[in-house]
C-alpha cells in the first residue's frame, strides 16, 4: 500500500488551519496560533486523540499571555522553557508556557506535510519543524537553531493534552520506578519536590496505596504533575485507552530527549480532564534550575540542536 499524505487549507474555529490526511489519521495544524496541533483524529477507531475546547471560536494570545487565561486544548510546544522566569544567560524573563505558543508561525507545504518555523523576538534562536503522516501516525522533525555566540540552554517538551476516561492508563519504560511532584498543592503527592515511587505509592491525602499509571476518580478534582527522577534508558512512553482497544504510542531519542514528565488532571485546573505525557529535554519547567542542578540542553553556539518526535496508533 502507497502511503499517501494531502495537504489542505480550511478554518478551524474561525482560524486559518492546515489539513494532513492519509488513510489512517487526520491531523489539523494552525500556524497563526503557535504552530499547534488542535486535533490528531484517528479514523480506523473513529476516536479523536487530542483534548478539545467546547469555545466556538479562539482567539490567540498576546505575546507573553498567561496559559491560564486562554484554550489549553491540543497540543503547542512549551520552548525554551515552561515556567516563567529568568533565562540564565542574560535574566530575560521567559513567559508562562515558554515564548512560541503565542507567536504566529511561517509555514509551507513540502512534498510530505509541512514545514514550520519561529524566531523569537527577545531571545537569539529560531525554532523549526516538519510534521508528515506516516501509515497510522505522525513524525515531527524539529531543529533549534542558536544565533548567538554561546550555549543557549532550553527545555522543550511538547504540551499535547490527550483526551481521557476512566480506562485511560499510561505506559513507560519498566526502569522508570521513582517520580518527584512539582505540582504546588497536588492533593495526593504533597509538596513540591516530594518523591515516590512509581507506579504504586501512598497518597499524601489518604494514606491509600495509589496507582499513578491509572488515573484518579473524576469526582476527586485532582491536578497532579510529576517527573520521573532518572534519565530515560529507552525513549518511548504510551497513552492505553483499552475501551477503543487502541494506544498512542510516543518514540523519541532518549539522548537528545532524556527526560518524562507527566500531567494528569480530574477537574482540578480549570475543570478540565485531560492527560499529557512529556517527554522533554530538561527538569523541573524552570530553565535557571534545570542549569544549576544539570539536568538542561544546550544548543551549541552558533549551532543547532536536533531531535525527533514520532506518534503512532495502534491497537493493542
Amino acid at each position: 500500500m502507497v502511503d499517501v499524505c494531502t495537504y489542505q487549507k480550511t478554518k478551524f474555529k474561525s482560524l486559518d488551519a492546515v489539513v494532513l490526511e492519509n488513510e489512517s489519521v487526520r491531523a489539523v495544524i494552525l500556524p497563526g496560533y503557535g504552530g499547534k496541533m488542535v486535533s490528531f483524529f484517528d479514523k480506523e477507531a473513529d476516536y479523536e486523540w487530542l483534548y478539545q475546547t467546547d469555545r466556538p471560536n479562539l482567539e490567540i494570545p498576546p505575546y507573553g499571555a498567561d496559559f491560564s487565561n486562554y484554550d489549553s486544548s491540543g497540543f503547542d510546544e512549551m520552548f525554551p522553557g515552561i515556567d516563567k522566569g529568568p533565562h540564565p544567560t542574560d535574566w530575560k524573563e521567559i513567559p508562562d508556557h515558554g515564548e512560541v505558543w503565542t507567536l504566529p508561525w511561517e509555514y509551507k507545504a513540502t512534498h510530505d506535510g509541512v514545514s514550520l518555523e519561529v524566531h523569537s523576538p527577545e531571545f537569539p534562536y529560531a525554532l523549526k519543524k516538519k510534521i508528515c503522516l506516516h501509515g497510522h501516525g505522525v513524525t515531527i522533525k524539529y531543529e533549534a537553531i542558536n544565533k548567538s555566540d554561546e550555549p543557549f540552554p532550553f527545555i522543550w517538551t511538547p504540551h499535547a493534552l490527550l483526551n481521557l476516561n476512566e480506562h485511560t492508563a499510561i505506559e513507560v519504560p519498566e526502569d522508570l520506578n521513582q517520580v518527584m511532584n512539582v505540582e504546588k498543592g497536588s492533593q495526593h503527592l504533597g509538596d513540591w519536590g516530594t518523591p515516590h515511587a512509581y507506579p504504586e505509592t501512598k497518597s499524601a491525602k489518604t494514606g491509600n496505596t495509589i496507582d499513578l499509571s491509572q488515573l484518579e476518580p473524576m469526582e476527586e478534582g485532582t491536578a497532579e504533575k510529576f517527573y520521573f527522577t532518572e534519565p530515560l534508558s529507552k525513549g518511548w512512553c504510551s497513552l492505553v485507552q483499552p475501551d477503543v482497544n487502541r494506544k498512542l504510542m510516543y518514540r523519541f531519542p532518549e539522548t537528545k530527549v532524556p527526560y518524562l514528565g507527566v500531567w494528569k488532571t480530574r477537574g482540578g485546573y480549570r475543570g478540565e480532564h485531560n492527560i499529557a505525557l512529556e517527554p522533554c529535554t530538561g527538569v523541573y519547567d524552570d530553565v535557571y534550575l534545570a542549569e544549576k542542578i544539570g539536568k538542561v540542553s544546550y544548543i551549541p553556539a552558533h549551532g543547532s540542536y536536533t531531535w525527533t518526535l514520532n506518534i503512532e496508533t495502534g491497537g493493542l
